[in-house]
């Protein structure tokens, strides 16, 4: 069993950064890739980032390539998601999310809460 609890969004001007954590639960948390995901008012959740148990591959959204990092740090327990020139169509609900590497939320077991990320234009 994984908890996760995502910290670190709020309101920011477009052209910010923002840097997200979402904190683990349990022994296993290497054993996981981790993926972030993202649900705006309306929309269905969709994928933004996602990386490997080992911290060796990641992948990401074309909307968020060269602008978004995910990094963990197993040692804490903890992933990060540090997105920078923020756009205003960034807006939404952030989730963190544990299980198998992909971007279909399907292939992952455990969720976090989410975490408000607002860009102001």
């Amino acid at each position: 069993q994984v908890q996760l609890v995502e910290s670190g969004g709020g309101l920011v001007q477009a052209g910010g950064s923002l840097r997200l954590s979402c904190a683990a639960s349990g022994r296993t948390f290497s054993s996981y890739g981790m993926g972030w995901f993202r649900q705006a008012p309306g929309k269905e959740r969709e994928f933004v980032s996602a990386i490997s148990w080992s911290g060796g591959t990641t992948y990401y959204a074309g909307s968020v390539r060269g602008r978004f990092t995910i990094s963990r740090d197993n040692a804490k327990n903890t992933v990060y998601l540090q997105m920078n020139s923020l756009k205003p169509e960034d807006t939404a609900v952030y989730y963190c999310a544990a299980g198998s590497v992909g971007s279909r939320p399907y292939e992952y077991n455990y969720w976090g809460q989410g975490t408000q990320v607002t860009v102001s234009s």
